[in-house]
């Protein structure tokens, strides 16, 4: 597997994209005694032009069932929760080491007793013995940190210089975040986007005071979507799932009644709310407002959330693991008018 995955070669995965990694350019920048924070890759791209980078580790995204379109967005955690920041994993083969790191040292950008302690590390001139690990070529990787490209905070906390693994081997014990199933689980979470929450009002035409408006959503837009986050030279994955559970409608005046009383209409049979037909005007509606001032010359901004229940499964972990539910709503303006009588 990772010959076939090897990092020198371009890899063309169908229906999907991936991160963007790419060696930095700040390895010539590192200080003295600085571990591999800013001489790792960092992450960039963006959703519909991401390829494959040269470094091994790199984490490619299947986005083929996600959300699209332009009123699709991001969902924010309900309870604060932020993606992974940073991970190690899988960087370069000791050929592509060697031509990061070399260039530093003829530099003598980082002092002569750093530059010194590098060479001991990968290189031991006095007798070769080390030489990057050539002798392992295509037997392992050099593992180095990875930041995660919306910068969540924590995201320079990966310190650690590069790391040796060989291939099937577990990464050092005492190195956290290394990258795990569930990391990916939360990278995925955070390329998750669904579709805009406007929702349908009727009767048609302006709302009028004291008259149910009925609300309710297009079922075919409100389907589970979901990202798989792989790091394939390591054969591990995770599929994050989001899957719509209820709409939160906030009118926007405290001159309005909600329906039901909480505000909060759940999916029922895959839909949420009831359209209104004809001769449902007087009724209740299973999902809707009443408001009980006009608008006057301007209008309400009535604002519907809907709350995604959110988990992942992934390689080792068969059975869905919880990850906070996320939310996304939108405003929509809402004219209100007082009913006019007729007299005759």
């Amino acid at each position: 597997m990772t010959r076939l995955l090897s990092i020198a070669t371009t890899v063309l995965i169908a229906g999907t994209t991936c991160l963007v990694v790419s060696p930095s350019a700040m390895a010539s920048q590192d200080p003295p005694g600085a571990g591999s924070f800013g001489n790792g890759p960092s992450t960039s791209g963006n959703a519909s032009g991401d390829t494959l980078s040269a470094t091994a580790g790199a984490v490619v995204y299947d986005r083929s069932k996600n959300g699209s379109g332009q009123s699709a967005g991001p969902v924010a955690a309900a309870t604060g929760w932020t993606p992974p920041a940073c991970w190690y994993a899988p960087t370069y083969s000791p050929e592509e080491l060697q031509k990061i790191k070399e260039p530093v040292w003829e530099a003598e950008s980082t002092g002569y007793e750093w530059d010194a302690k590098q060479r001991e590390k990968y290189l031991n001139e006095d007798d070769h013995s080390k030489d990057f690990n050539k002798d392992k070529t295509g037997e392992g990787y050099w593992w180095g940190s990875y930041v995660n490209k919306s910068y969540p905070p924590g995201w320079d906390s990966c310190k650690e210089d590069y790391f040796w693994v060989d291939t099937g081997d577990a990464p050092p014990a005492n190195i956290d975040n290394v990258i795990t199933p569930e990391i990916l689980a939360g990278l995925a979470y955070n390329e998750i986007r669904v579709p805009s929450t406007k929702v349908t009002l009727a009767p048609a035409g302006p709302t009028k005071v004291n008259l149910p408006t009925w609300a309710w959503l297009d079922a075919a837009q409100f389907k589970p979507v979901s990202v798989t986050a792989s790091v394939p030279v390591l054969a591990m994955e995770a599929t994050t799932v989001a899957e719509p559970v209820s709409l939160r409608i906030e009118p926007g005046t405290a001159d309005a009644q909600v329906y039901p009383a909480s505000g909060v209409c759940t999916f029922t049979n895959g839909r949420i709310g009831e359209p209104y037909a004809a001769g449902k005007a007087s009724q209740t509606p299973p999902c809707g407002v009443k408001y009980l001032r006009s608008s006057g010359d301007g209008s309400y901004p009535l604002r519907a959330t809907i709350t995604w229940k959110i988990s992942w499964t992934g390689t080792g972990v068969n059975n869905p693991q919880a990850l906070p539910d996320g939310e996304f709503g939108a405003e929509q303006a809402v004219v209100v008018q007082e009913i006019q009588a007729v007299n005759r």
